[in-house]
């Protein structure tokens, strides 16, 4: 005959032994959301890397070019410069960012309207834009994914750029080598460190300056 002790110490080793089989599939299915979290995450970080990577890298650059969009008065400002030409034909902007500058363009009856950027996000933006959106008397804006220092200007007269202040020096250069008689540029935030500017308009941040390319360009005493 069992002692009344015996016959306890297996009932509550029973009830353990009961107690304990749930755990196993709640410890697996925990090990698995971690496992998925873990994954979820790693995969977040990934695309918020490389979506801010473009926007970031620029600043390891020689020359930091970043994207700054163009304010409502430079906008304004180009555009009323831009709009004195009674030719409005082929028309670059250099580091076009989100495209504003070559979409009213497009739409003031510049063709062919290219905008030049290296951002491969700003790019597809400007794209789907020009796909999705109308009212070009002539043709629809183009984008380009390119470095503007390997891209030629021959082909057009019209070049806008809004740069920084350590970039101008060797664009001055490039444009020298690059744009035909009658050729117009128009720069933003900085001017052309040597070239006379034909005209300015608006005030500080918002400035443009004007440049009309002849045979001779005169430049500043700087």
């Amino acid at each position: 005959m069992r002692a009344p002790a015996d016959e306890a110490a297996r009932a509550l080793f029973g009830v353990a032994e009961v107690a304990r089989q749930p755990l196993e599939p709640v410890s697996n299915t925990r090990q698995w959301l971690g496992k998925v979290a873990i994954a979820v995450t790693g995969c977040g970080a990934l695309g918020i890397l490389a979506v801010a990577a473009p926007f970031v890298s620029p600043a390891f650059r020689k020359i930091c070019l970043p994207y700054v969009p163009a304010t409502d008065a430079q906008v304004r400002n180009v555009l009323s410069v831009l709009c004195r030409r009674t030719r409005r034909s082929a028309l670059v902007d250099l580091g076009s960012g989100d495209g504003r500058i070559v979409f009213e363009a497009a739409r003031r009856g510049f063709a062919p309207c290219v905008g030049v950027e290296l951002n491969p996000w700003l790019v597809a933006y400007s794209k789907i834009k020009a796909l999705a959106s109308d009212g070009y008397p002539v043709l629809k804006p183009r984008f380009e994914r390119a470095d503007l220092w390997k891209f030629s200007l021959v082909p057009f007269d019209n070049v806008v750029v809004f740069g920084v202040e350590e970039m101008m020096a060797p664009l001055e250069r490039k444009l020298l080598r690059e744009l035909r008689p009658g050729s117009w540029v128009v720069a933003c935030r900085f001017p052309l460190p040597t070239l006379k500017a034909d005209e300015s308009h608006g005030d500080g941040i918002d400035t443009v300056w004007l440049y009309r390319f002849t045979q001779h360009i005169p430049k500043t005493d700087r």
